[in-house]
């Protein structure tokens, strides 16, 4: 992932600003250590930081078409780049980077060419004809991006908050599936599929549909002329992933380059769920397997680092945003530059363990939805940020355009959850993987039970942050916690210890304004807490919360200690705390 800043039409063309656009952009650079640029046409400054993973001999941007007279500067992956290029007979291309086909598709199509791209985009696109500009982001909100407005009038764009929260009067998160032009002087939609108006569809479940979906899904994500690899939990998403990936790597132009041994990655505190089925799937597919183990302290030390780089207070974020952290920085330090990962089945086919309660076909449907929506703010956010801190790029095929199409037409009454008939969570992607003559996935791991990923790096890790959170929390903080933090207000002590970091790193009240509250149980929206009373007592993110469905719940009569008891502090490793050491060290197996 590179990271991109954008200040439009401001009141200062000078060198100092030229200076202080640059400064800004290298707040960046973690995500885009290759290479930087800046492209200046009088009040308006595109600048850059690159991760270069197709083309990296020219593909530095930002880019231009022939006359140089639009400018482009990019963070993405343009999946369907060389079709594009076809289509474009009379344009001659700068560089062999898949984003050099925004600026000419412009030209051609004007503003309504991104329901062209096939990929994962944040862009902003000058225009020095008209001095007109527009910004766009991908469908689901996979790239990261933001928007502010200072006093001067201009308009600033930043891959991350920390772009630009420091010269704006106002910020907010850029909506996914967004178009800004300022000819039309707002925001308008460009991605509109049918499921978004969550009305109910009723095509009947194919699973060789779904299956062939994923696997095309997979396949384009392959696209890379760097070192590459898979995130492997060992739980149904990631393990698909892998699956589909080895299969089909053979035939790829990254194989010819990297060869056709697939590397996989796995964190975990020692003798957690994740690592064994991790290493399981592993063997059965034949990976170059990598094991990171880390401790509870490891974590906790990192913690600060984490909320920095992921730009939230969110409980169950932060919970799975720091093992992804620490794995990246060994994956990056092995010399990959890309990963694929399984964020997305579980909002779009209900896989999180609250799904079990879900009334009738039609709550479960809306509910999919809705967490598709906000995707953008929890999951691919996380999958985001933690890998682009160290410079690694995270693919989600899960959350392809188009195998999203698929699998939101089916009628939602094959997604239900029925136990007496043998339907478990995900029980359509599961059977559609589940061939008898050229397996896909061991029976037991193709059935295995939903772990968040939080909890499958181990169950001590949620237990030690809360001991550690109740250590810093005191049961007075968390008494007057609605007159210290007024918006999303922390019901946890947990909570009110991640926001007090936060408010530390992003003081502007903007910055609070851009992390979504409410009421949760094991990552559902607000809503769908209604479909369990007991749960309204149990706010937890965790998917141990879901009392009665998962195999490790927590217990029932212990729920209102969540909230503010003390936790036991033997989860937590002894070793002392070294003050200043932002980033903990790991133990590798390979």
């Amino acid at each position: 992932m590179c990271g991109i800043l954008a200040v439009l039409g401001c009141s200062d063309d000078s060198l100092a600003k030229r200076v202080r656009v640059l400064e800004l952009s290298r707040r960046l650079k973690h995500r885009g250590p290759d290479w930087s640029g800046i492209h200046q046409f009088g009040n308006s400054f595109l600048a850059h930081q690159r991760l270069a993973i197709i083309d990296p001999a020219s593909g530095d941007q930002p880019l231009f078409n022939e006359d140089k007279s639009i400018v482009v500067t990019v963070n993405g992956e343009i999946y369907n780049h060389e079709e594009l290029r076809k289509s474009l007979p009379n344009h001659r291309f700068r560089t062999g980077s898949d984003c050099d086909v925004i600026a000419h598709l412009y030209e051609e199509h004007g503003e309504n060419f991104v329901d062209m791209l096939d990929g994962i985009f944040s862009f902003v696109l000058l225009d020095t004809r008209d001095n007109s500009f527009i910004v766009a982001r991908d469908a689901i909100g996979i790239t990261s991006l933001y928007i502010g407005w200072g006093l001067d009038g201009s308009i600033w764009v930043s891959s991350e908050m920390k772009g630009l929260n420091d010269d704006c009067e106002h910020f907010e998160c850029f909506p996914p599936g967004h178009l800004y032009s300022s000819k039309q002087g707002g925001l308008r939609r460009w991605y509109n599929p049918t499921w978004f108006s969550e009305a109910i569809p009723s095509t009947p479940y194919d699973p060789l549909v779904l299956r062939r979906a994923f696997e095309n899904a997979v396949i384009k994500r392959l696209m890379t002329d760097v070192p590459f690899g898979v995130l492997l939990s060992g739980g149904l998403d990631s393990s698909l992933v892998a699956s589909v990936t080895a299969r089909y790597l053979a035939g790829t132009k990254a194989a010819k380059q990297w060869g056709t041994q697939l590397h996989s990655f796995c964190v975990g505190l020692e003798g957690s769920p994740d690592l064994k089925a991790g290493k399981e799937v592993a063997d059965y597919l034949g990976t170059v397997h990598h094991e990171f183990h880390f401790t509870v302290q490891d974590g906790i030390d990192a913690i600060e680092d984490v909320i920095y780089h992921t730009e939230t207070y969110d409980v169950t974020t932060i919970r799975a945003s720091t093992p992804m952290f620490l794995m990246s920085r060994k994956i990056k330090a092995l010399g990959v530059k890309m990963v694929i990962s399984g964020e997305g089945a579980d909002e779009i086919f209900g896989g999180y363990l609250y799904f079990h309660k879900a009334p009738n076909k039609e709550e479960f449907h809306q509910e999919t939805c809705q967490k598709i929506k906000a995707l953008h703010q929890y999951d691919c956010l996380r999958a985001n940020k933690s890998t682009s801190a160290w410079g690694l790029e995270a693919r989600v095929p899960f959350l392809d355009k188009e195998f999203i199409k698929v699998a939101m037409d089916i009628d939602p009454e094959w997604k239900m959850i029925k136990r007496d008939e043998g339907r478990i969570e995900k029980w359509i992607l599961r059977k559609a993987f589940d061939d008898e003559e050229q397996p896909y996935l061991p029976k037991h791991i193709l059935y295995r039970q939903k772990e968040q990923f939080s909890d499958g790096v181990g169950y001590s890790w949620i237990d030690g942050l809360k001991a550690h959170a109740a250590d810093h929390v005191t049961d007075r903080m968390m008494f007057n916690a609605r007159h210290i933090f007024p918006h999303n207000t922390p019901t946890t002590k947990e909570g009110y210890y991640y926001r007090m970091i936060f408010e530390r790193c992003f003081p502007q009240n903007a910055a609070k304004l851009t992390v979504p509250g409410g009421a949760s149980v094991a990552c559902s929206t607000a809503n769908a807490v209604k479909w369990d009373a007991s749960w309204s007592n149990n706010l937890d993110p965790s998917g141990r919360a879901a009392l009665g469905v998962h195999t490790s719940a927590y217990e029932p009569q212990a729920s209102a200690s969540l909230t503010v008891g003390k936790i036991p502090n033997e989860h937590i490793n002894k070793v002392p705390k070294i003050l200043g050491v932002s980033s903990p060290g790991l133990t590798i197996q390979s």
